[in-house]
């Protein structure tokens, strides 16, 4: 798994923060940002689908490729 952020989407709420913080933390502006670069280690995967459920922009992409 793989996962992004879609920068024009996010509004910085820090949903994704919240629920992983070991992935997600935040830029400047406040708007979300993966800490994680490639493949996000299997015992984060779960983390990372409920960030990806919380976003209340979806802006978290997620590549199971």
């Amino acid at each position: 798994m793989r996962v992004t952020v879609d920068q024009d989407a996010c509004h910085g709420h820090q949903s994704c923060a919240i629920a992983a913080p070991e992935v997600f933390g935040a830029d400047d502006y406040g708007n979300a940002v993966v800490l994680i670069e490639g493949t996000i280690p299997t015992e984060l995967e779960a983390k990372v689908r409920r960030a990806e459920g919380n976003c209340p922009e979806r802006a978290i992409v997620i590549d199971e490729g």
